[in-house]
């Protein structure tokens, strides 16, 4: 087995921050938290429609940017009475107002001072959007994985936070839906087209590409005191 000393930097500190249980008052909603490096601030996943915090692509990523010292934060935008109502799982207003809330929670604790950015999948990528508009907390970076930004509708041109839309290349129709969102967008901003990839990146290497393009987009814009 090899020594524990020997791994590079990020691995050791991805070793050394363990996964906390966490509760989001007032509402009581469950997530899990890992927690920066000095030098990094959070990433609050924003799941999409019929997913949740235990999203296996969500929690891959979340682990990836683990690796770079990064803080993640998977919580579930719903209480499960709430999610069994389907007209909820696809109201972004609502899914907005859930990630203000973490938001207000993260700035509350221990974590008040380090920069903040979204991931968003799916609708969630459209929650994101929209949250970074109401919350009253700075914003460093949103990236979208395959969203739909478009749903943020009049909030688009409001965004500040610098934006990331990933899609994969064979998602039809969500393409055309990202590029008019990228039009209206009026922020730090950038497509990025992943070639071979659906909707759910579940092709071989597809989601890798994934991690490597919201890595390079966090790490900089994400850094403390930077």
């Amino acid at each position: 087995m090899a020594d524990r000393n020997s791994q590079p930097e990020p691995l050791r500190h991805a070793y050394d921050r363990p996964e906390v249980e966490i509760t989001i008052e007032p509402l009581g909603l469950p997530g899990t938290l890992v927690r920066p490096t000095a030098e990094q601030g959070v990433v609050l996943f924003a799941h999409g429609s019929g997913s949740s915090r235990l999203s296996p692509r969500n929690r891959l990523v979340a682990e990836h940017l683990q690796r770079s010292g990064l803080g993640t934060l998977l919580f579930d935008l719903l209480q499960p009475e709430e999610a069994a109502n389907r007209s909820n799982v696809f109201d972004i207003s609502l899914l907005a107002e859930r990630l203000v809330l973490a938001t207000d929670w993260v700035r509350s604790g221990e974590l008040r001072n380090v920069p903040i950015g979204y991931f968003g999948a799916s609708t969630g990528a459209g929650a994101a959007l929209v949250a970074e508009t109401l919350t009253r907390h700075q914003i460093a970076a949103v990236v979208s994985r395959g969203g739909r930004p478009d749903l943020a509708g009049v909030a688009l041109p409001r965004v500040r936070a610098a934006t990331l839309l990933i899609v994969g290349g064979d998602d039809h129709g969500v393409i055309e839906l990202n590029e008019e969102a990228l039009a209206h967008l009026t922020c730090e901003k950038h497509l990025a087209i992943v070639p071979g990839a659906g909707h759910l990146f579940e092709e071989p290497g597809t989601l890798d590409q994934i991690v490597n393009l919201a890595r390079d987009w966090f790490i900089p814009r994400l850094r403390q005191g930077g």
